[in-house]
């Protein structure tokens, strides 16, 4: 589908959506993980406004309005140009594509205790010179799994069962991935024990491996393993304190300084809140294990913060975001210091994906701002250097960059962001982001340049 004629069908479906009443309270709101909405509240008539409610929920049992059938669509369209993709070193172009992202569902709910959820993706990408394994997908299982959940006396049980999807915190390091065209899926067995304002969970993972050969032929990764048990308690009802334990294995890791094996034991904490304006959000992972026949020593931290002026106009909000993660400050010496970011999120730094989460110093201030509903603007700097000169400068996820380990100083570069996002009634998200990154000179004596990216980004969610 042309983007041309996509952006005309969203908005005219937009505007039909904007033409409607408002929505019933008990509405569910979408999500981004598509197999958590509970369409149960439209068993009342009365609550189906929209054309199409009666697809949202298909009774099952005139007796039960927890057992039901609900199907839904999710279609992404983004159009992306970037004149200098890893700083436009190893010969690298500019680029100018469209990626599309279609999926869709069906959620099946019966008793109130069982789940069976089941997706399909078809992801393109149109006119991308250099296509990576998180581009294309055509006609693929998205999510397949079975979930049960139960109450007892105020604790709650939970498990899932299949292929599905996970994300904690901010998504530093275990994401949705949702910035590129494929998400990351897990074939994973899921629990969790909710009692009072503690929450514990366990999962085992082999993370999706994306192939676009033909249809339907992604599989396990059997060769990289991700478990974690974890540990949540909600503090005076709005601050957030979480822990987890987590094994990373991957059975052909390569970096800079070592090949092989990878086992990474992860250890994480993580606090965050929101008090009379305020809001923050702070964490520190550390990572030890071995690669080949080197140990690892790794570490990162992240911080963001703000203060919002709520009863200003446009009820503006000034941030500051802080980010370290280790290097490898000596090669040869047998030890890794390099930080392996994990399942990264897209969104953290930039789209443009000039930065990974490894041998990293970041800081940026940023302003946003509200000016109407559904219109959000934020205008940012960030300042980025190396943690240690030994180590290589890296381009999203972990990629390193050619001819910078060993070589020229800590600073990487400078970059300017803009960032607009814009919500039209509850089914179409507009998105626009502009990014300046000027290098510093060891990129540019690696062989960079000064970058520029441009996303355009149009959603319609059913």
């Amino acid at each position: 589908m042309r983007w041309t004629s996509f952006a005309a069908i969203a908005l005219a479906l937009a505007r039909v959506a904007a033409a409607q009443e408002p929505d019933a309270p008990a509405r569910p709101a979408f999500a981004s993980n598509r197999w958590q909405e509970d369409w149960s509240p439209l068993a009342d008539p009365a609550r189906r406004t929209e054309s199409g409610d009666a697809l949202k929920y298909i009774a099952l049992d005139a007796d039960d309005p927890s057992s039901y059938l609900s199907l839904g669509a999710n279609l992404r369209e983004r159009f992306e140009s970037n004149d200098a993709a890893g700083f436009g070193t190893g010969g690298a172009r500019g680029d100018s594509y469209v990626i599309q992202r279609a999926q869709v569902h069906a959620d099946l709910r019966l008793g109130g205790h069982w789940q069976a959820f089941v997706q399909l993706e078809d992801a393109r990408a149109y006119g991308k010179r250099n296509l990576g394994p998180a581009d294309r997908n055509p006609v693929d299982l998205r999510l397949a799994f079975l979930a049960y959940v139960r109450s007892f006396d105020g604790s709650t049980f939970k498990a899932r069962v299949g292929r599905q999807e996970f994300a904690f915190d901010l998504q530093r390091f275990v994401s949705l991935r949702d910035g590129p065209n494929v998400r990351q899926a897990f074939d994973a067995v899921w629990a969790d024990w909710e009692t009072g304002r503690w929450r514990f969970i366990g999962l085992l993972t082999q993370p999706v491996q994306y192939r676009d050969d033909r249809h339907f032929d992604d599989t396990s990764d059997r060769h990289l393993r991700f478990h974690m048990l974890r540990a949540e308690r909600l503090i005076d009802g709005r601050h957030e304190l979480s822990a987890y334990a987590a094994l990373y294995q991957r059975d052909n890791a390569r970096f800079v300084d070592a090949a092989g094996r990878e086992s990474r034991s992860v250890f994480d904490t993580r606090y965050a809140g929101a008090s009379n304006g305020l809001d923050w959000d702070l964490e520190a992972m550390a990572q030890r294990g071995s690669v080949g026949g080197k140990r690892i020593r790794a570490w990162a931290v992240g911080s963001r913060g703000g203060y919002t002026f709520a009863a200003w106009p446009w009820a503006p909000r000034v941030g500051l975001q802080m980010d370290a993660a280790s290097g490898d400050r000596h090669r040869g010496d047998g030890t890794l210091g390099t930080f392996n970011p994990l399942f990264p999120n897209g969104y953290y730094v930039t789209l443009a994906g000039y930065t990974g989460y490894a041998n990293f110093v970041h800081v940026k201030p940023s302003v946003t701002v509200k000016p109407a509903a559904g219109l959000s603007l934020t205008a940012a700097i960030g300042l980025q250097w190396r943690q240690t000169t030994g180590d290589a400068i890296y381009a999203q996820p972990n990629v390193p960059v050619p001819n910078t380990a060993g070589r020229g100083g800590r600073r990487t570069g400078t970059y300017g962001q803009l960032r607009a996002d814009y919500a039209i009634g509850r089914h179409v998200a507009t998105a626009l982001e502009l990014v300046r990154f000027e290098v510093a000179d060891t990129v540019r004596r690696a062989g960079g340049r000064d970058s520029d990216y441009l996303g355009a980004e149009l959603k319609f969610t059913w």
